[in-house]
């Protein structure tokens, strides 16, 4: 067996899953799920019938009979790739090219992780892969598969948990290999300025690291103007040929689709040219009928404000519940609700996170996150001797259901944590 697998965390939802075996849902109540960033609004109709129509319908370029009836491109059809960069021009004003600076992907998980394979030089001493500190825990087993060591960055809790990337110390970004950055960001919704973009360029060309952006959260967001993207930002500081720049982006949040799997990813020219001849023995083409469907969403921008305004509408409502008995505020982007919940950092000897979490879930049959689960110990800057998980006392909340579903489960929330305050 390869080694590295055994230096892999549980993932949250089986942390989850251990911390609710021994809790008997309150049967009074049907169960309603906060836990999982899985979207539930309705797929868009004319999706499901692209891709109905591409299973029947043959394909020029290859001469097969039916959208089934032949191996795709792992650089996927033309048309596809023009549509990403139809997408990239409308949403960000950038010209990409649509034969070398793009490329399908299977979702931005796979590639995340396949991309960490990609770029990492694991016969270099010390190599290292930067995240952010809590974050979306592919970063974490990527690095680790790849024979790197992750460096778990500190977030400031004062400033919506931003990354706090100047106390990363200059050694380890002389050894850093690859930055995952997020934004806008899992758990928090904080979206990067591009004064933060600046300095993370800057660090690029002194140490010659490769950064990843993770955007999949990009079409969700609640103030006037959509959140800067990576290349958006390079482009805006000079640099357009996205040197040692690659994003992420997904239909997944975007279009309802997250069972599609489907996305891209875009930017530097030789780094796409690598990653290319990775996915190609990877074996990481998309299916001719999910391109199909992908061109379609990707040429529609209708069913996403649609989608916005749905999430605009249910964060309005639901916050403002939460707000009365949790800190919580709404967020930059994203469809998550990162919360303090009141009281001592420890519960019963475990995280106060997961013993709200375990608690709530008995009491009102709401499911939630704990948020140390997104989050690794690292030294205490404050107290050298100890240490410190930054998800501690939180909870991450998904709003992915419909808004009566998510409302009824904010007021569930309000009740614990009231009958709680009332037992002292």
């Amino acid at each position: 067996m390869n080694p590295l697998l055994a230096k892999l965390q549980p993932y949250p939802f089986e942390r989850l899953k251990q911390l609710f075996s021994s809790v008997t849902p309150n049967p009074a109540y049907r169960p309603i799920s906060l836990g999982i960033g899985e979207p539930k609004h309705a797929t868009p109709p004319f999706l499901q019938k692209a891709m109905a129509e591409a299973i029947t319908a043959p394909i020029a370029s290859s001469g097969a009979s039916s959208g089934l009836a032949a191996y795709p491109a792992t650089a996927g059809d033309l048309a596809l790739r023009k549509s990403f960069t139809d997408w990239i021009q409308g949403r960000y004003q950038l010209a990409l090219n649509p034969a070398t600076q793009v490329l399908p992907v299977n979702g931005s998980r796979e590639a995340l992780f396949a991309f960490a394979q990609t770029v990492i030089d694991p016969n270099k001493a010390g190599a290292t892969v930067v995240c952010p500190n809590p974050f979306y825990q592919i970063y974490e087993g990527a690095a680790l598969l790849a024979g790197a060591t992750p460096y778990y960055a500190p977030s400031d809790p004062a400033r919506n948990f931003a990354v706090d990337w100047d106390s990363v110390p200059a050694e380890v970004w002389a050894r850093t290999q690859l930055l995952f950055v997020c934004s806008p960001g899992n758990p928090t919704g904080a979206v990067m300025p591009l004064s933060e973009w600046e300095k993370l360029f800057a660090l690029s060309d002194k140490h010659g690291f490769v950064i990843a952006s993770d955007e999949c959260y990009s079409e969700i967001y609640f103030r006037d103007e959509p959140p800067l993207g990576g290349l958006e930002a390079a482009a805006k500081l000079g640099r357009s040929d996205f040197k040692n720049l690659v994003a992420f982006t997904s239909l997944s949040k975007r279009s309802n689709v997250p069972g599609l799997r489907s996305g891209f990813v875009m930017g530097d020219a030789a780094l796409m040219k690598a990653f290319l001849l990775y996915r190609t023995y990877h074996g990481s083409a998309m299916s001719p009928v999910v391109q199909a469907a992908s061109i379609a969403a990707w040429g529609d921008e209708a069913h996403v404000v649609d989608n916005r305004a749905q999430y605009r509408a249910k964060f309005a409502e639901v916050t403002p519940i939460l707000a009365e008995v949790l800190d919580v505020a709404l967020p930059d982007a994203g469809f998550y609700l990162w919360a303090k919940v009141p009281g001592p950092a420890v519960v019963d000897g475990i995280d106060s996170d997961a013993a709200f979490a375990r608690d709530l879930l008995a009491a009102y049959n709401v499911t939630v996150l704990p948020g140390s689960y997104l989050a690794r110990e690292t030294a205490d800057a404050a107290n050298p001797a100890s240490s410190l998980n930054p998800g501690r006392q939180r909870i991450r909340m998904a709003l992915v259901a419909e808004t009566a579903e998510c409302a009824e489960a904010a007021r569930r929330i309000a009740l614990f944590v009231q009958s709680r305050a009332a037992k002292g």
